[in-house]
């Protein structure tokens, strides 16, 4: 049980940067029953979907740009007020059951952070309940 803070490095404006590994690190071996997986930042989110085939990831993205596109003209002067609603839409946190020492993903599953204003470094809290 406890709480852990991890940084993650964006490269790109827009990315589906899976994180898993690095949650899992920080809990790995801990008892605990519930996973929590939370950013503070307003302009990317948190999800849990397929992590085996790249294309997923790609047309999530691609689906958010159609539905909230970075060009449209937003009142919003910082020019990201696309990042803010997807960020809103994906959300800020994800919890998953924990036992044995470990998360219960489903075999194709994989925490993602979804970047819509990077690059940047973002904090992610874990909190194992």
């Amino acid at each position: 049980m406890g709480v852990f803070e991890i940084r993650i490095k964006t490269s790109a404006r827009i990315e589906a940067k899976n994180i898993t590994g690095e949650v899992m690190g920080v809990v790995r071996g801990k008892t605990g029953s519930l996973l929590h997986v939370y950013t503070p930042h307003t302009t990317c989110g948190l999800i849990i979907n397929e992590d085996a085939d790249p294309d997923v990831m790609r047309d999530i993205l691609d689906a958010l740009e159609r539905v909230v596109p970075a060009d449209y003209p937003y009142k919003h002067a910082e020019g990201n007020s696309d990042a803010h609603i997807k960020s809103v839409i994906t959300g800020c946190s994800v919890t998953i059951p924990y036992s044995d020492k470990a998360a219960i993903l489903g075999t194709w599953q994989g925490i993602f952070l979804m970047e819509f204003d990077g690059p940047r470094e973002r904090k992610i809290i874990v909190n194992l309940l």
